[in-house]
Order: C-alpha cells, then sequence, then structure tokens
C-alpha cells in the first residue's frame, strides 16, 4: 500500500508541476492508477476528456518508455510538440520524418533518453525501430494505442499493420530479461459494443480495466439541413460562415481535394479559410493550426486529419460539408465544438433522401462501398497464391495486396499471427465481402432519422440507461427542437 500511496502522490505532483492542474477529473485518477499498476485498459471517453494526460503522466513517472501508437502525423506532432515545450522526454517517428531525425531518435531510444515514443503502427512494425526496441537494455513498460476506433475502421485494408498489434507484447516480452509486465491501454472517443470487442481482442486485452464515458455534451446541438443542389450546398455554407464570422469554426469535408476547392471557393467569394489535410507538409499545418488558435483564421476546411490532438476550446461551430460514414466519424468529428463548455452547434449539411438533385453523398458513400468491394475482391484473387506459413515483408515485396489479404484473412479467422511478422493460415476458404457496412446503415438511419439524436447516438454506443435518462429527448437538436 505505501508504494501505491507513493506512485499517486507523485503522479498528483506530477500533474500540478507541470500541467498546472490542482486535481485529475474524473475518471482520470482511477484511469492512471491502473496503468501505473500494469493492468490493460480500454477507455472510451469524449473529445475533450483529457485522454492524452491518463498515459502521459504514467509514462513520465515510470522507468523506461512507453510507446503511443497513434494514427495521424498531425496528432503525433501535436502532442509531441506540447510535451517538448514542457521539456518532458518524448518524441516521435513516422514516414516523413529525415533520416538524421529516425537516427537521433533511435540513439535517443538506445540510450535510455526517452519516456514517450509516439510512433504510427507501421513505424512500430518496421524492422529497423522493431531491432532497437527488441533489445534486451530498452525497458518498454506500456504500449498505447490512441485514437483506438482507427483500428476498427481501418484496420482490415486501409492500415493492416493494426491487426498485428496484438503481438507485439507477447514478442517484447521474451526480449525483457527481468520479465516486467508490459501494460496495453487503448484510448478512444468512440467504440460501441462491437467496436469494444474487435479492440478487446486484436489487442488481446489481458482482464481489462473498462472505463465507459457517454458522449453526450448538453451544450453541443446537432442540427441536420437537406440541401438540394451542389450550388444550394456552397451557397448554405457560405451563409451560415458569413452569420459566425466572429466565432472560430470547422468545415469537415470528406477528400483532399475537396477541402482545397472549397477553401478556394470561399475565398473568392470574400471569406477568410485555408485547407487542411494530410498532404500539406508540417511547415503549412503548423502554420494554419496557429493562425486558427488564435483566431487570425477563423474556419478551416479540413480533413480528419484535423482536430484530433489540438485543442482549441472556444470552436463555436462545427459544418460537416457532406456527411461521414460512419456514426463513430460524425461523433469525433462535432465533438470538436464546444468544448470549454459553452454554446456550440454542429450542423451536417445532407442531400435530398433520393440524391439525384445532390448526388454528394450518393457518391461519397458509393465510392466508399466500391472500395470496400474492390479489396475483398483483391484478397479473394490472391489467397490461393499465399503460402501457408510465411514473413509478411516477403509477401509485401511479392504481392501489391499481400498485406492486406493478410489482414483479411485475420477478421475473417482463417490466419494466426505467430508474432507480428509471421503468419500461419489455417484454411484457405472463400471470403464474402459484407453486402452493406452495418456502419453505414447506422449513418443514414441517423441522419433521418425522427427521434432525438442524442438518444440515438447513446443507444448506438450501448448507453441505454443514459438514452432513458433524457426523457423525452435532449431538448436542443433539431428533432427536438421541431
Amino acid at each position: 500500500m505505501p508504494a501505491k500511496c507513493s506512485s499517486w502522490q507523485r503522479a498528483q505532483a506530477a500533474l500540478k508541476s507541470i500541467w498546472g492542474y490542482d486535481d485529475f477529473r474524473p475518471p482520470q485518477g482511477d484511469i492512471i492508477q491502473g496503468l501505473l499498476h500494469g493492468t490493460d485498459t480500454l477507455v472510451v471517453m469524449p473529445t475533450g476528456g483529457g485522454k492524452s494526460l491518463c498515459f502521459q503522466v504514467p509514462a513520465l513517472l515510470q522507468r523506461g518508455l512507453t510507446v503511443v501508437v497513434s494514427p495521424l502525423v498531425a496528432l503525433m506532432e501535436n502532442q509531441v510538440r506540447e510535451l517538448q515545450r514542457k521539456q518532458l522526454p518524448a518524441e516521435l517517428l513516422h514516414g516523413e520524418c529525415t533520416k538524421q531525425h529516425r537516427w537521433q531518435v533511435l540513439r535517443q531510444i538506445d540510450h535510455h533518453r526517452l519516456r514517450l515514443l509516439y510512433l504510427s503502427p507501421e513505424t512500430l512494425l518496421s524492422p529497423q525501430l522493431w531491432q532497437h526496441l527488441c533489445q534486451p537494455h530498452v525497458h518498454i513498460n506500456g504500449v498505447i494505442v490512441d485514437e483506438a476506433h482507427c483500428l476498427v475502421q481501418w484496420g482490415d485494408t486501409f492500415r493492416p499493420a493494426y491487426r498485428r498489434l496484438g503481438l507485439v507484447r507477447e514478442t517484447l516480452l521474451k526480449t525483457q530479461p527481468n520479465g516486467e509486465p508490459i501494460a496495453i491501454a487503448a484510448f478512444t472517443a468512440t467504440a460501441d459494443p462491437s467496436a469494444q470487442a474487435i479492440i478487446r481482442s486484436v489487442l488481446n486485452l489481458q482482464d481489462p480495466k473498462i472505463v465507459l464515458i457517454n458522449p453526450y455534451r448538453d451544450n453541443l446541438r446537432l442540427k441536420m439541413r437537406t440541401v438540394w443542389t451542389p450550388r444550394g450546398r456552397r451557397s448554405h455554407l457560405l451563409n451560415w460562415a458569413r452569420a459566425h464570422s466572429q466565432q472560430s469554426g470547422l468545415v469537415y469535408v470528406r477528400t483532399r481535394r475537396e477541402a482545397e476547392r472549397l477553401a478556394q471557393w470561399l475565398m473568392a467569394q470574400g471569406y477568410p479559410a485555408a485547407a487542411y489535410h494530410g498532404g500539406l507538409g508540417a511547415s503549412a499545418r503548423r502554420q494554419i493550426e496557429a493562425d486558427w488558435l488564435s483566431g487570425t483564421m477563423p474556419c478551416v476546411v479540413c480533413t480528419s486529419a484535423f482536430g484530433m490532438g489540438i485543442d482549441q476550446p472556444n470552436c463555436r461551430w462545427v459544418v460537416q460539408f457532406q456527411a461521414p460514414t460512419l456514426l463513430s466519424e460524425y461523433v469525433q468529428e462535432v465533438g470538436r465544438a464546444g468544448r470549454d463548455g459553452k454554446a456550440a452547434i454542429a450542423l451536417t449539411l445532407i442531400s435530398e433522401p433520393t440524391g439525384w438533385l445532390d448526388p454528394h453523398d450518393r457518391h461519397h458513400h458509393e465510392f466508399i462501398h466500391n472500395q470496400h468491394r474492390k479489396s475483398w475482391q483483391q484478397a479473394r484473387a490472391l489467397i490461393a497464391q499465399l503460402p501457408k506459413q510465411g514473413n509478411i515483408q516477403t509477401i509485401q515485396r511479392q504481392f501489391r495486396h499481400g498485406a492486406a489479404t493478410l489482414s483479411l484473412l485475420h477478421s475473417a479467422g482463417q490466419l494466426t499471427w505467430r508474432d507480428p511478422f509471421h503468419y500461419e493460415i489455417h484454411r484457405k476458404t472463400s471470403l464474402k465481402a459484407p453486402k452493406l457496412s452495418r456502419g453505414m446503415v447506422q449513418m443514414r438511419s441517423f441522419l433521418y432519422t425522427r427521434q432525438c439524436r442524442w438518444q440515438f447516438i447513446l443507444r448506438a454506443f450501448g448507453f441505454e440507461q443514459d438514452a432513458d435518462a433524457l426523457g423525452k429527448g435532449c431538448g436542443t437538436c433539431d428533432r427536438c427542437r421541431a
């Protein structure tokens, strides 16, 4: 018990001295104490709930290195930059880093100079870095999967490296001579019961501590607006932006090209806006973020690359120029507004139900569905050519879609990973692609529902009692006000 008290006191002291807060907010304290004692953890907590602090504090207080797996370069850069401003031993590695930066980070790992290392799943499983992490003198105390919903959304085909993360701990433990535990923790703002089960299974979480906080925000008003033509969609956005020109806001789009085109069109209409997406260089992203945070640039037209990890409490509005594909994406994006607890609005522009007059949403859904179907077709064509056992690096060199095919076989229960790099196929039966994603059907139901939108969201994410507690509804969304 004294050791537990000591570690908790150190955590509270670090919170005060480094971050300037007097005490943790519930449930931060419980999560931090669990990680300090090596407990596997799954945390579903709304945006703005302070998830990053929950794993940063334990990492700084423990001996050794905590690896943070993060999906987006922008997210990694923002968190590491803030930690380094506080003179804390944190670094990042991703595919865009220079050879010199990579070499410097590897030396810091070898000489025990880091406490937090932010990586993409692909970088974590790159041979060069993996060799350094597996050295006996490099102690790994934890692996954090941040924005863990990306494992579910992207893990099958788009980011197949996610499917191999469950073997990371088991393999690293074999290299640790002292046998100290390695905790695995997954953090996300959005995961319904099905997604939670996938995260637990893929990451091999052992008797995890589960922390579930519902996403309901009574200050955030949810609203849909039907648009009838592409021109009407743009006009409505422009009128909205001009009416809220004294407030900071975000406009979410689905592609990089749409972000560029829409920002240019808004500027041509005399409204200041900037386009932000993952294709921009680091300096360009930093400048746009700084301009938006300072209020110099009131509006950013962005893809999902913007928002995660960027703390702007007084963002008053979010407009989704096109509806997202999944309800989890919707909750992530609208959650950027009103993080200070004051009134905020989230507006989604949706096509009329037929999609004939304004095909924006229909074309996007068809594109996503076709890409998904194409991935399964490619896997079916390739499966007969794959050896029953092998190394993923060899497969990636020989077959263009080899990694995605192995990932789909794993999700279908036909493949086992012996370690993060070697697989074994149990059987080669026909892979059947789902006719239509359950998530896409759920999102369409949400867009055109007649019930309270917050109650719909709460029930979709498994918070039935919280939905019932709202009685007849939230009283603020467009359905309740109607």
